[in-house]
């Protein structure tokens, strides 16, 4: 990343010098920019691209005159951190109460911490700075920055050889011409970001903006889009038209965009009987409800969708005359069931292949067998929610009331939509989340322990009307590609969507990237990246991309809930780690953690280590496709992708939009 240094500048001309794309993030002199405490507190809570505040303490007559420059410093970088800066930076000189006020307010408001040190004569002995690059952190920076002057080529490598031990939350170079190189060979060790000047130097050796640009990134084009359309999710869309074919009354679904599998669920709809009719993104459903009798229905066919195939294991067990055959095809003929059959069994239904395999896993096809008992059961919830989903979407209709228990749940947002999906379509189902007290404090999913399901038999869904979310699994895609490549704006997104997928907004801001959003609007832009620690066991499909993230993250990556992705179009898991270090990552699985060893776009520009081109396979995984198209924009030579196609399952129209 470049910083660029704004200062003798207005308010006006900060935020137009703010628009220029050349500048990715900014430091704004507090010092020597004429800024109001209004106009301060706007720009740093307004401002989409990562901001530092600064006030350097110029040489006063005397103590008074001294301290009343650090207590004019003080208030307005407080005005700053307040209001939302990204950084503020403290003189590792300043007053200890000073030092000691910013470090709580910055653990306070999120704000990263940076101490630093500038001699402006000398590049001292190499012992000398690595104490003072320990003072820094110890004296609270999460960021250090050291800046000396150099005089010979000597100062410069005694320079280098401070990233030795430290390098993605170091910046540290030279002033003055002959530390020059300095400046942008600090990218290179793996410092977040260097300094350039917008126009006039903050210091001898400072290159302007422009020509720092195509020294650190020459003809690299990066990703600034604003016109990516976003799919209807089909997690929601799936289990609306399943709602909608059985409920009474003619349902409309708004947003709608054809995939295979939401394709797949219209096709099972009209196998039930319901009439399912599309115009434009606009589908009507003429339901079959009130079902008094049972359907007479011989098989349906769930193409490739998982979820579409547990949805139906259930409610073809309560609605139609049994045995009833589910088919499938592709990838999904390979993928076992976990634990299916145990889990109908508490309801007592019986699942049985039609095709031979060895083991007791139960694939696709299959055959259902019994009426769906109501009552109480205990479900394990390690092998997923999609059974669980269905099997809340099947009790409502049967007459009696039941009581579901599902211990040690995954994807609980999941069965959560479910449950938003039945409330739209008249169906009341109750749900008491147990946990630890962390459950509460930081409203995790991860805490809980189990979940509790009430259902009242003898209901009827009822026709509805309902505009389909945009799908966050495939906006991770493009929303990660713009933090870390330029700068991308999705529209038509619900920023208080119930899909477990919207937790990229937390992985991106853990990361570093800018992040900025509204009811149905989001915007990533590059922030200096580091390494993070994630747990996506609650939203695996975002694995891939996040795992693409990690490896432009400097410093190592942990990403829980592997275990997750062992079910899917391909062994997921295995994929990514294949893809990674084929590419030239590192990249490691031990237990349920994949770890990621990243290093930042400019570094691996400077240092000739783009990601590696070549021929790619997709697994006919379509998300496993999505992420190589995303990663081929960092690519030395051409990414070659053996199947395109497969991203018909969730976004056929995926790569028409690059």
């Amino acid at each position: 990343m470049i910083c660029t240094t704004i200062q003798n500048k207005t308010y006006e001309e900060i935020l137009s010098i703010l628009d220029d794309p050349f500048v990715e993030m900014a430091e704004i002199r507090l010092d020597l920019n004429n800024l109001s405490d209004e106009e301060i507190k706007d720009l740093f809570g307004s401002s989409e691209k990562p901001l530092i505040a600064t006030y350097r303490i110029a040489p006063q007559p005397d103590i008074k005159a001294l301290n009343q420059q650090w207590e004019k410093a003080l208030r307005k970088m407080s005005q700053a951190v307040e209001a939302g800066a990204r950084f503020v930076d403290v003189d590792l000189g300043a007053p200890v109460n000073i030092s000691k006020y910013f470090q709580k307010l910055c653990h306070k408001t999120g704000t990263e911490l940076i101490r630093s040190y500038h001699d402006y004569e000398k590049t001292p002995d190499l012992e000398y700075l690595q104490q003072i690059k320990q003072r820094c952190f110890r004296y609270g920076a999460d960021v250090a920055k050291i800046v000396t002057t150099a005089q010979t080529e000597e100062d410069n490598e005694i320079i280098k050889r401070l990233y030795d031990q430290e390098q993605s939350r170091l910046v540290a170079f030279a002033m003055g011409a002959i530390g020059q190189q300095t400046r942008i060979d600090c990218l290179k060790q793996g410092a977040p970001f260097t300094y350039a000047a917008y126009d006039e130097p903050a210091a001898e050796g400072q290159l302007p903006i422009v020509e720092m640009h195509e020294k650190v990134y020459g003809d690299f084009l990066g990703l600034y889009r604003a016109d990516f359309k976003i799919p209807a999710s089909k997690s929601f869309a799936q289990r609306a038209i399943i709602a909608a074919a059985l409920a009474e009354g003619t349902s409309h679904l708004s947003n709608y965009t054809p995939c295979d599998d939401s394709e797949s669920a219209v096709r099972v709809a009209r196998s039930l009987g319901a009439k399912v009719a599309r115009k434009g993104s606009a589908l009507t459903i003429e339901g079959l409800g009130p079902i008094k009798n049972k359907l007479t229905v011989e098989r349906i066919n769930a193409g490739e969708s998982g979820i579409l195939a547990r949805l139906m294991i259930p409610i073809l067990a309560q609605v139609a005359q049994c045995p009833v055959s589910i088919e499938g095809r592709g990838t999904l003929l390979k993928r076992p069931l976990a634990a299916a059959s145990d889990i109908m069994a508490a309801f007592g239904v019986i699942l049985r292949n039609e095709a031979e395999y060895e083991g007791r896993e139960i694939h696709v096809p299959l055959a259902v067998k019994g009426e769906l008992i109501a009552g109480t059961a205990d479900l394990p919830g390690k092998p997923g929610s999609q059974l669980v989903s269905g099997v809340l979407m099947a009790l409502p209709l049967n007459p009696k009331n039941s009581k579901v228990y599902v211990g040690e749940p995954k994807s609980i947002p999941y069965m959560f939509i479910t449950l938003d999906v039945l409330r739209k379509f008249g169906i009341k189902a109750g749900a008491q989340l147990e946990g630890n007290a962390d459950m509460l404090a930081q409203q995790d999913w991860s805490y809980c322990t189990g979940i509790n399901f009430t259902i009242d038999g003898g209901q009827s869904y009822k026709a509805a009307d309902l505009t389909l979310e945009g799908d966050w699994s495939a906006a991770a895609n493009f929303l990660v590609g713009g933090s870390l490549f330029g700068s991308v704006e999705l529209r038509g997104l619900d920023t208080s969507s119930l899909q477990a997928d919207i937790s990229i907004l937390d992985v991106l801001v853990e990361a570093g990237a800018a992040v900025a959003y509204d009811e149905d609007t989001v915007c990533v832009k590059k922030g200096p990246l580091e390494a993070f620690d994630f747990d996506l066991s609650q939203a695996p499909d975002i694995f891939p991309i996040v795992s693409l993230l990690a490896a432009f993250c400097q410093g190592t990556s942990t990403i829980a809930g592997v275990g997750r992705l062992r079910g899917k179009e391909t062994d997921r898991a295995a994929a990514i780690v294949e893809m990674l270090t084929k590419m030239g990552v590192s990249a490691s699985i031990e237990g349920d953690i994949l770890s990621v060893e990243g290093e930042t776009l400019a570094s691996r520009i400077l240092n000739g280590r783009l990601l590696k081109g070549g021929n790619y396979t997709a697994h006919s995984d379509h998300r496993m496709a999505m992420v190589l198209r995303i990663a081929s924009i960092a690519a030395d030579s051409p990414i070659v992708i053996d199947d395109t196609a497969c991203v018909a399952k969730s976004f056929p129209e995926f790569f028409e939009q690059f």
